[in-house]
C-alpha cells in the first residue's frame, strides 16, 4: 500500500485544497525531508489568486524546515533524523547560469505556460518547490540535489528562528548586498513587510549608519526600528522624496531598495537616489514599469539598477543561520501567527488579507 500524506494544491485560482497525496519516494540525489515548520509567502498568494500560474494539483510552498526521513544513496555528509533546512531555491549548480556566478537563476528558464493552462512563457529561473516540482506546505518534501541544497540547524536554534532564511532573510539581505552599501552609506528602504524588513537588517549590517524605512503600517514601521532602522516615513504623512532630500542635506541616498513591486515605489526609489546611486529592487512586478526621465536623469545620472532572486544553496544557507545564530538579528519576531497545517485555508485567509497585524505565519503539520 502506498504511504500518503497531507498537502496542500493548488486547485484553480482563488482555491486550495488540503489532500491526500503519496509520499514521494526518492532518487540517489535526493532527500525525504519530515517538515517539522513552513510558512505562507506573498508568492503563494499570487498563485493563490491565478497571478502566477502554476499546475493544478501542485503542492504549493517553498520554505522547508525539517528533519531528514531519508536519503538517497549518492547523498554524503548528512544522517538520517538530522534537522535541516533547504533554500526555496534549490539550484544543481550545473547550469551555464549558476557557474557563471548566479546560481538562483539555475534550472529551466522559460517553461511554456500551456502547461499551466495560458499562453506564453514564465520565467522560473531556479525555483523549483511550489513552481515546478511538488512544495513545502505539507508533511513531507522531496529535495532534489540534497547535497548541494541540505543546511544543518546548529544547536540551539528554533524551527521559528530558521524559517526566514529559505526565502524571506535570503531575499531581503540580496537587496542589501546589491544596494552597493559602503561604511557611512544612507540607504532608504521601501515597504516594510517582511522581505522589506529583512532587507532593513541588512543594510545595517552592511554597514550603513542611516536607514530610512518607508512604509503606510506604523506598526510596521515600529517593528523597523528593531530590525536597524534609524528613521521612519510614512508615505500616507509625508511627501518621501521631499523627505529624503532634507536628510541627506539635498544630496539624495547613497541606496534605495524597493521591497514592493509597484510603479510608485519603483519611482520613488529611484528619485531618491543621489548621482551615481544604486537602486536594488526586489519586488515582483505584475505589470510593464515606466521609467520617468527626469527621474532617471535622462539617462545621464550614473544611475544603477540591481534585480535579484533569493540565493539558494547549503553555503548560503549556513551563511544566514550564522547570522542569526551570533544573535546579530531576530528574525522571530516576524513570526506572528502559527497554524496547524489542517487548517492552512484558514491561515491564507489571514495571510492573504493582511488581518490581525500578520507578518508571517509558522505551519506545523500535525
Amino acid at each position: 500500500m502506498t504511504a500518503m500524506m497531507k498537502a496542500t494544491v493548488f486547485v484553480a485560482p482563488g482555491r486550495i485544497e488540503l489532500v491526500d497525496k503519496p509520499i514521494p519516494a526518492i532518487g540517489p540525489n535526493d532527500a525525504l525531508i519530515r517538515i517539522t515548520t513552513t510558512t505562507i509567502c506573498g508568492t503563494d498568494v499570487h498563485i493563490l489568486k491565478g497571478e502566477y500560474p502554476v499546475v493544478p494539483g501542485l503542492t504549493i510552498g517553498h520554505e522547508p524546515v525539517g528533519v531528514i526521513e531519508k536519503l538517497g544513496s549518492a547523498v554524503q555528509g548528512y544522517q538520517e533524523g538530522q534537522r535541516v533546512i533547504a533554500g526555496a531555491i534549490c539550484p544543481n549548480f550545473n547550469s551555464y547560469a549558476a557557474q557563471d556566478g548566479a546560481p538562483s537563476q539555475d534550472g529551466s528558464y522559460l517553461i511554456p505556460l500551456h502547461q499551466c493552462g495560458g499562453h506564453g512563457y514564465k520565467a522560473t529561473a531556479g525555483w523549483r518547490f511550489g513552481n515546478l516540482i511538488d512544495g513545502t506546505q505539507a508533511e513531507y518534501v522531496l529535495v532534489p540535489d540534497a547535497q548541494a541544497n541540505l543546511a544543518p540547524i546548529p544547536d540551539g536554534l528554533s524551527d521559528e528562528q530558521v524559517l526566514m532564511c529559505p526565502d524571506i532573510m535570503s531575499t531581503g539581505f540580496k537587496g542589501a548586498e546589491n544596494a552597493n552599501i559602503k561604511l557611512g552609506d544612507t540607504v532608504v528602504v521601501f515597504a516594510q513587510g517582511p522581505i522589506g524588513l529583512c532587507a532593513t537588517a541588512g543594510a545595517r549590517l552592511m554597514g550603513a549608519t542611516t536607514v530610512i524605512a518607508v512604509d503606510g503600517n506604523d506598526h510596521r514601521l515600529g517593528i523597523s526600528k528593531v530590525m536597524g532602522a534609524d528613521v521612519t516615513l510614512n508615505f500616507r504623512n509625508c511627501d518621501i522624496v521631499s523627505e529624503v532630500m532634507k536628510l541627506t542635506g539635498g544630496r539624495g541616498a547613497d541606496s534605495a531598495i524597493e521591497a514592493l513591486g509597484t510603479q510608485a515605489t519603483f519611482e520613488q526609489a529611484l528619485r531618491v537616489l543621489k548621482p551615481g546611486g544604486t537602486l536594488s529592487s526586489l519586488g515582483v512586478y505584475s505589470s510593464d514599469l515606466t521609467i520617468p526621465m527626469s527621474a532617471f536623469a535622462a539617462g545621464l545620472g550614473d544611475h544603477r539598477i540591481n534585480t535579484a532572486l533569493c540565493p539558494g544553496g547549503k553555503e548560503r544557507m549556513r551563511r544566514l543561520m550564522n547570522v542569526v545564530a551570533s544573535q546579530r538579528v531576530d528574525l522571530g519576531v516576524l513570526v506572528t501567527h502559527t497554524y496547524k497545517l489542517d487548517d492552512i485555508v484558514a491561515a491564507y485567509e489571514l495571510f492573504a488579507n493582511q488581518r490581525d497585524g500578520v507578518l508571517k505565519v509558522a505551519i506545523k503539520p500535525n
